[in-house]
């Protein structure tokens, strides 16, 4: 009998062979799964898969004899799933993993391929300890040694490679590569409108569940891999976090530790944004003056982006949180009225190949432009929302400067507006993070935080 996780696996893999992107295709297939350590194994296996995509198509290429293009659909998704155990969850015998590959072959209507499958699966879990990858260059003036090195043994796209030598050189790079085929912890913010950074810790450890603190987001607990399935499980504590990126938590902290009395949050869901403004608003109205209480509105456009956003603001008690459904790509149904309006702007998300990595076998050097168009609208949509003396801040989990300072220049250009310095917004956003322009700029080989960029933008006085 076939192993539910591996079918469930397979199935997964086949919805990405056809569009569907990673976190979709992973939270369809364990619906099917009632056992938690099969929901877990599925992750780990189609998340490793789509990781490590270039260095198991090689090897398998090589040990199948043929290009990965010359196979079935079918018997590569089963031949990836199954190199990727053999390499990566060695736990697993491995006659288990070639006869459920075998046999995965043959109930999917593939019987004439099972010679093969089972030929490549058994020639590489002999051959594990010496596989024939390219080393690492000892000549790092040698750039097709260096991109075979990269794009092969360290698994990521050529075009976006070349982009990151031609930036920060090969040694930077590699330290990002290595960075993304890391699993990530898991990142949790301390809800500040239920509990303190200080008393979810002390919670999490009394049910044996070690956390470190972020190294820049003051809210930040990190969780390593054996504790997401108890934190998960924890429904007494889901309302005192939010499950949120520290680079992300970093974001926020741009509209300041008072962020004023009237906050507009564009493509606010899921929510990790807008509870933790959502907090800081809380914490400035409670000083018991009679000043009235601030507003913050947040906005999506698909209404099942909004139900995820509604779920997150209710389940921290973010109470005074307005959510409206608005598409910042049109002009949006308010008047100038607010003090700070937050553009966290759809962008490749090139940032995030730790935790999303299958983004970067989607993504193409040529979208770049066009999203780049796309985030100088929201901007100006959002812009035309902002009260007089009120700060725009725009936001991208984008590594890639076509949607960051190109964008911020374009659009500064066009209408008036200049950067204001970030380390002088906030005295928790350490000066670590803030590039030579005072933009905020996380980068993998620098901090080892996914690639996040934040600018606060304010119009120029007029003379």
């Amino acid at each position: 009998m076939i192993a539910p996780a591996r079918t469930a696996a397979y199935r997964c893999a086949m919805a990405i062979a056809a569009g569907t992107d990673l976190a979709s295709a992973l939270e369809q297939a364990r619906l099917t799964l009632a056992d938690a350590r099969d929901r877990a194994l599925v992750t780990d296996i189609v998340t490793g898969v789509e990781r490590w995509r270039a260095l198991l198509d090689h090897v398998i290429s090589t040990f199948a004899k043929r290009r990965t293009d010359r196979l079935d659909p079918e018997i590569l998704a089963i031949l990836r799933l199954s190199a990727y155990q053999l390499l990566h969850l060695t736990r697993v015998p491995a006659a288990a993993v070639v006869d459920d590959a075998v046999n995965l072959a043959g109930k999917m209507g593939k019987k004439s391929a099972r010679g093969l499958v089972n030929a490549v699966l058994r020639t590489l879990s002999r051959g594990r300890a010496s596989l024939p990858l390219p080393p690492r260059p000892g000549d790092l003036t040698d750039r097709d040694a260096i991109l075979a090195y990269c794009t092969i043994t360290l698994s990521h796209p050529q075009w976006l490679v070349e982009r990151w030598l031609d930036r920060y050189g090969f040694e930077a790079t590699e330290r990002w590569l290595q960075f993304n085929n890391t699993s990530p912890p898991l990142s949790l913010r301390a809800n500040r409108l239920r509990t303190t950074v200080g008393e979810l810790e002390a919670e999490l450890a009394a049910r044996g569940i070690a956390a470190t603190r972020g190294r820049f987001a003051p809210d930040c607990l990190c969780i390593e891999r054996g504790g997401r399935d108890q934190v998960e499980d924890l429904d007494r504590l889901h309302d005192r976090f939010v499950v949120q990126d520290e680079a992300s938590q970093l974001v926020t902290l741009l509209a300041g530790p008072v962020p004023g009395p009237r906050l507009l949050d564009t493509c606010a869901s899921p929510g990790g944004k807008t509870t933790a403004l959502a907090a800081a608003m809380a914490a400035d109205g409670a000083s018991g003056d009679r000043r009235p209480p601030p507003v913050l509105v947040a906005c999506d456009v698909r209404d099942r982006r909004l139900q995820v956003l509604r779920r997150t603001v209710t389940r921290a008690g973010a109470a005074r949180v307005h959510i409206v459904q608005a598409d910042l790509g049109q002009p949006l149904p308010f008047r100038a009225i607010f003090d700070c309006v937050f553009v966290d702007a759809p962008c490749s998300g090139l940032g995030t190949l730790r935790r999303d990595p299958d983004i970067k076998w989607r993504r193409q050097a040529a979208d770049l432009a066009t999203l780049a168009r796309h985030q100088e609208a929201m901007l100006a949509h959002a812009a035309a929302a902002l009260a007089a003396g009120g700060r725009l801040i725009y936001a991208t989990c984008s590594s890639e400067p076509d949607e960051n300072d190109a964008v911020v220049r374009a659009f500064t250009a066009a209408h008036g507006f200049e950067p204001v310095d970030a380390g002088t917004i906030h005295p928790d956003l350490p000066t670590a993070v803030i590039d030579a322009d005072g933009a905020l700029r996380t980068l993998p080989h620098l901090h080892h935080l996914d690639a996040f960029f934040g600018v606060v933008l304010q119009r120029r006085r007029q003379l």
